[in-house]
């Protein structure tokens, strides 16, 4: 029987009918099951969700997108731009408290901003034109720019990977590389240290003195972020047999990332909503460690490009659900505006392995080991890490399978080592369309060598053309330059896309009141 086949059946055995074990609770707590666990909770540490989810409930941030993906002002009470677009004045609103009841100021904003700049791919754009970022009273944040940058409100309200979360100056000016000691922010929900259990629960509390915004209508992270419920807490559940069993019986109240073989069983529970909330969708792909033997080769990477088969991978993760949208893609997410047809014939040829396994070698593949990290716990990365394998495996590469939890993957992925020292050679991982539309936030795709994420790639020829889509407003303009940083990413695979889809939530009917877009818990009420 196949991974797939177990947790189908192991899954259907947990959904027979059993008794309502639920502890008695009041409406006012909500037991959420994350796709995985947070290990990592510093916001601008880690690209994985779970951190990202964590950090919205925590930190508020200066400008949330609302569900047209447009910025509008949160923290602040609005900007003024002046001098040709070269300096912007942002204020913030009155009654901002951290949650060990100090006051938010500009100084603390300053040294947040220059902290997440350091790490996250849009805020180095902002960071590269960016002269000075001051604050000369307590409510006043001044950037000088070097030349305009229209998009800075997008840039501080990216509400993912990484978020430009707002914490106390003594915490941002740890080191950007090394991880805050403690977790203190201004947003709905603090955070409870003293509750957690490694692994197993996370534990979240209102924060009794976050005043939403008076004014706008709630859209994601946009508008009044009322904190209605009292406790978050996060139910790890690894197995997702008993995360849907939990659901069906009442034990909590919301699933984010619910499997797939399940859903015709959950959308016919009365109890049970089954709803895509993340429009953008799941875009997966193989990330490839460049610093080391044997992709730090082009010809090897475009090999690999040309191998995986991105039906294969959907047919994987989605198997035979009609309902579940599953889509081939490019460098961009296929319902970005940047999507093109752009050199995707290498993605969409036949798999002729044989000839491929030939062309590894003519690539210059030595037979090194190539080590592959699997996070089988989140089952959408363990099912494509198994595809991933068997393509390897088929060209005539030597594959070392490592199999861990999330967790432990997204540690390990911050070890420039080689594979003999602990290190990597490739792993499976997904990012929200949200982060993938555009050449600003497409973090994967970043050439920038050292100063980007694991995998490390450099391009300055992506890194030019990236620019120039960022100076240009106009929007045919970076249509057509988005197709050319698909036709050079084509040549120099910083990552091999692995198909999009999207990906279902399931909560109980108690819940109302949940916004579109990633998970966030304001706005939510439980009846």
């Amino acid at each position: 029987m196949d991974r797939r086949q177990f947790l189908k059946a192991s899954a259907a055995a947990a959904l027979l009918p059993a008794p309502n074990i639920a502890r008695a609770q009041d409406n006012k707590v909500l037991r959420f099951v994350p796709y995985s666990d947070v290990a990592i909770i510093d916001p601008i540490w880690t690209t994985g969700y779970s951190t990202r989810t964590h950090a919205l409930l925590v930190w508020d941030t200066l400008y949330g997108l609302d569900e047209s993906l447009q910025p509008q002002p949160q923290m602040v009470e609005g900007h003024v731009v002046d001098d040709d677009g070269k300096r912007w004045t942002l204020t913030l609103r009155p009654g901002l408290v951290f949650h060990d009841g100090s006051k938010v100021l500009a100084r603390d904003a300053v040294a947040s901003i220059k902290r997440w700049g350091v790490r996250d791919t849009f805020g180095q754009s902002l960071m590269a034109v960016t002269d000075e970022i001051s604050a000369p009273d307590d409510r006043t944040i001044v950037f000088r720019l070097s030349k305009p940058f229209p998009l800075l409100p997008a840039a501080l309200a990216r509400p993912s990977a990484l978020v430009a979360a707002i914490m106390p100056q003594r915490l941002a000016e740890t080191d950007p590389f090394k991880q805050i000691p403690e977790v203190i922010g201004s947003g709905p929900f603090r955070y409870v240290p003293q509750e957690r259990i490694p692994g197993a629960r996370h534990v979240y509390a209102r924060h009794e003195g976050y005043v939403p915004r008076s004014a706008g209508t709630p859209s994601f992270m946009a508008g009044p972020r009322t904190p209605y419920l009292d406790r978050i807490e996060f139910q790890v559940m690894p197995d997702p047999a008993t995360a849907i069993s939990a659901l069906q019986t009442g034990a909590v109240d919301w699933v984010e990332q619910p499997l797939i073989d399940l859903l015709p069983t959950l959308r016919k529970n009365p109890d049970i909503v089954v709803a895509i909330k993340d429009p953008s969708g799941m875009a997966g792909q193989l990330r490839l460690n460049h610093t080391q033997a044997p992709f730090n080769n082009p010809a090897i990477r475009r090999v690999i490009l040309r191998a995986l088969d991105q039906q294969d991978c959907m047919n994987a993760v989605c198997g035979g659900d009609p309902e579940v949208v599953r889509t081939s893609m490019g460098f961009f997410p296929s319902n970005s505006a940047m999507a093109s047809e752009a050199g995707i014939e290498a993605l969409k040829a036949p798999k002729d392995y044989a000839k491929l396994k030939q062309e590894l070698i003519e690539a210059g593949y030595k037979g090194e080991r190539i080590v592959l990290l699997s996070g089988q716990d989140v089952p959408r990365i363990a099912m494509v890490c198994e595809v991933a394998a068997d393509m390897l495996k088929k060209i005539g590469a030597n594959v070392d399978f490592v199999a861990a939890d999330w967790g432990t993957v997204l540690q390990r992925i911050t070890n420039r080592r080689p594979v003999e020292e602990g290190g990597w050679s490739c792993y499976v991982t997904y990012w929200s369309g949200l982060d993938l539309g555009t050449p600003a936030t497409n973090s994967p795709m970043r050439g920038n060598g050292a100063k980007g994420g694991p995998g490390w790639p450099e391009s300055p020829a992506i890194e030019a053309l990236r620019a120039r889509w960022l100076e240009t407003g106009d929007v045919a303009q970076q249509k057509a330059i988005a197709q050319e940083i698909q036709l050079q990413a084509m040549q120099d695979v910083p990552y091999v896309p692995a198909g999009q889809y999207f990906q279902p939530v399931a909560y109980r009917k108690t819940l109302t009141g949940m916004l579109n877009g990633v998970p966030v818990f304001t706005n939510l009420r439980k009846n």
